[in-house]
């Protein structure tokens, strides 16, 4: 059994009889360096097969990976930091190769933040989120509230859309975000603009759609959320449209999408707004090569996934960093 199963089965043990004591606190966390297989391989750029590729070098420089101590070699994924910068979040698991139903016990897989300092950015602490046992990830934030994903005892679905507040430092109350979002508009990875009058989200394209995960707008009423709309053909296409960040001025839209330029794996793409911003530019591929999820402090910084694969047939995935594309 390699070290990360029988950390994983340690993890699972501890969760059963934390369970069976009639446990209601947080069950338990471990630190991100003890949970990192001991054969785990940290990844430069240097090292790395394939790079991602920047295609707008007259507006940011080229991606590198973020400074501080948010990279490990585990995988980062899924940022998100704050429009004035102060607050980065993201998703890590201390090993891409456990299957994620493992990473439910593992006491470390979750949502993390971190904050600026004059020197950088303080030591990742765990955003706890449950009194039970959940995987929490695809986080943002608006304002005080944080929504996240997450998976655990009494969804609607297998993955619902949560929120959370906060309080005195801390993030609390979290509670599901209802029937009407998870189960009658079926949202998945979502953004929410400055003004908090409309939701961006990727959902299943379904009749009407344009092929895969197409990316659809809600309007909020005084009852939640108008259903969805789609936003068109001139955004979405035959393949998977996922994770939209609206820039905090709502000119920009910014999704993950395969490349379109032949380049392996996903890219990140930017649409402008267009006709007094009721619709969109079509879709520019600004960051190609593995590269997702991409967010924008409000210097218009872009903070994304990358993940290191192999270049051996077949490829597989390494681990997962941080990147930022600094404006220029």
């Amino acid at each position: 059994m390699s070290a990360s199963l029988r950390r994983a089965s340690r993890a699972a043990a501890l969760v059963a009889l934390a369970v069976l004591a009639g446990c209601t606190e947080p069950l338990y966390v471990i630190p991100r360096e003890d949970a990192i297989p001991a054969d785990a391989v940290k990844m430069i750029p240097e090292m790395d097969t394939w790079p991602p590729i920047l295609h707008d070098s007259a507006g940011w420089e080229q991606p590198v990976p973020m400074p501080g101590p948010v990279n490990t070699a585990g995988a980062e994924d899924s940022p998100f930091i704050t429009l004035d910068g102060q607050w980065f979040f993201f998703f890590f698991t201390p090993d891409v190769q456990v299957p994620a139903n493992e990473q439910l016990y593992d006491g470390c897989t979750g949502i993390y933040w971190s904050q600026r300092e004059t020197d950088g950015w303080t030591e990742p602490e765990r955003v706890v989120l449950c009194d039970d046992v959940s995987l929490d990830g695809c986080e943002f934030t608006h304002g005080d509230t944080l929504w996240f994903c997450s998976v655990r005892t009494g969804n609607y679905r297998e993955i619902d859309l949560y929120w959370a507040v906060l309080r005195d430092g801390k993030w609390t109350d979290w509670r599901n975000a209802g029937h009407q979002l998870n189960v009658e508009h079926g949202v998945g990875e979502s953004h929410i603009t400055t003004d908090g009058r409309r939701m961006y989200t990727a959902r299943s394209a379904g009749a009407g759609g344009h092929g895969g995960m197409d990316l659809w707008k809600l309007d909020r009423n005084s009852a939640g959320w108008d259903p969805p709309e789609n936003l068109g053909s001139v955004v979405n296409g035959p393949g998977n449209e996922n994770l939209p960040f609206v820039s905090s001025d709502g000119s920009e839209l910014w999704f993950t999408a395969n490349s379109r330029i032949s380049e392996p794996g996903p890219a990140l793409y930017r649409c402008v707004a267009i006709d007094s911003g009721t619709g969109w530019s079509e879709p520019e591929e600004i960051v190609s090569r593995f590269a997702g999820e991409p967010c924008l402090d409000d210097e218009g910084n872009i903070y994304f996934t990358h993940h290191y694969y192999t270049g051996t047939d077949p490829i597989q995935m390494i681990e997962a960093d941080i990147y930022v594309c600094y404006r220029r």
